[in-house]
């Protein structure tokens, strides 16, 4: 299901016509299909589409919620003023009745208002939102905070949509299990050992650890105990955050990184195949949340970069954080996405990773 193709299911399309727009990264896609899931579940007869970023449309693949996944370049194709009138159309062709904008983003604001979609509901109160009449849900300051994923229900709420949790999906096929299970046995990975993935970048979307402490838990997990395998995840443009760690005895570690084309399903399709998955706050660990498949993250406790906004949902987890002191001295960065977890010792994330390990063995 790519681009604008409709997946033609059943008799659905007699009812509501509902467009979900995510036009954001890996991880605040998979955190839109509780609301996704809520509004197949309130509205079974009602079209559901969501309009994605061409990069990141991957991620709802094959989701059975859904009737169609739009995609929105807006560097290529809908770049410009004839690419905003392209995308206009489109909308428009497709009869939305119901557009929820999870992410502020005045161009698109302007793209649904213009489509003519009736019923337009946007988060805060933005002059453009105004303008183009939309209605809108405060997220109140974030006071108390709340799981971003809840916060996109309550776009859901607006229109009578009924939740059944925060629990997120990620849907593979079998097709895409086979191919990935054929490509970490072609890197040698003994499918006899609990195998645990690292993914050592993050793109620059939150705090993290330098790649050497990444390469120290590896080598802890492995020297501790002999039945774990490590293996190193990640698109080949990360490859250098985790160059530290291939230094490893290579019959424990495998480098098991992605390319084109679909980089996102491949890589989902690797994680499928872990026992457990370690990483900073990342769009792939919410991908292995939503597959189910036990995390050990490391989190900032601050408001911005907090688990409990963003925290993996879907999975068993642990979650990793700087003591508050140490977050909150006068070297920490301005900017909590430069922090490296300086407040983070291997250590305690080894007894972390050890603990689920056993409990799920």
């Amino acid at each position: 299901m790519i681009g604008n193709e409709s997946r033609g299911i059943g008799s659905r399309g007699s009812g509501r016509r509902i467009l979900v727009v995510r036009p954001d990264r890996i991880g605040d896609v998979v955190l839109s299909t509780p609301l996704i899931r809520a509004l197949r579940k309130s509205f079974p007869d009602a079209y559901i589409a969501a309009l994605l970023r061409t990069a990141t449309q991957e991620v709802l693949f094959n989701n059975p919620y859904l009737d169609e996944i739009v995609a929105y370049d807006p560097d290529g194709v809908h770049s410009g003023r004839s690419g905003f009138w392209k995308m206009v159309t489109t909308l428009h062709r497709s009869r939305f009745d119901t557009a929820l904008l999870l992410l502020p983003n005045e161009r698109i604001a302007w793209m649904l208002f213009l489509a003519g979609i009736p019923r337009r509901i946007g988060v805060g109160y933005k002059l453009y939102e105004m303008l183009t009449l939309m209605r809108t849900v405060s997220r109140r300051k974030y006071i108390p905070l709340r799981h971003e994923a809840d916060y996109c229900l309550d776009l859901g709420r607006a229109i009578g949509a009924r939740p059944d949790g925060l629990e997120t999906e990620v849907f593979l096929t079998q097709e895409e299990r086979d191919t990935a299970h054929r490509f970490l046995q072609a890197l040698g990975v003994p499918f006899d050992t609990q195998k645990v993935g690292i993914h050592a970048g993050s793109g620059g979307s939150s705090p993290n650890w330098p790649p050497e402490e990444y390469a120290a838990l590896a080598a802890r997990l492995i020297g501790s105990d002999p039945g774990v395998s490590i293996v190193l995840t990640g698109p080949e443009s990360e490859r250098r955050f985790a160059a530290a760690l291939e230094s490893l005895p290579k019959e424990r570690v495998f480098p098991a990184y992605v390319t084109p084309p679909q980089p996102i399903r491949r890589l989902a399709g690797i994680i499928s195949h872990l026992d457990l998955f370690v990483s900073a706050s990342t769009g792939p660990m919410h991908i292995a949340a939503g597959l189910g498949v036990p995390t050990v993250s490391l989190f900032c406790p601050l408001p911005p970069c907090s688990p409990i906004l963003w925290g993996p949902q879907g999975s068993v987890n642990r979650i990793i954080t700087p003591d508050p002191p140490h977050c909150l001295t006068a070297q920490s960065p301005v900017d909590p996405k430069q922090c490296r977890f300086e407040g983070i010792e291997v250590k305690r994330v080894a007894s972390a990773v050890a603990e689920l390990l056993e409990s799920h063995a």
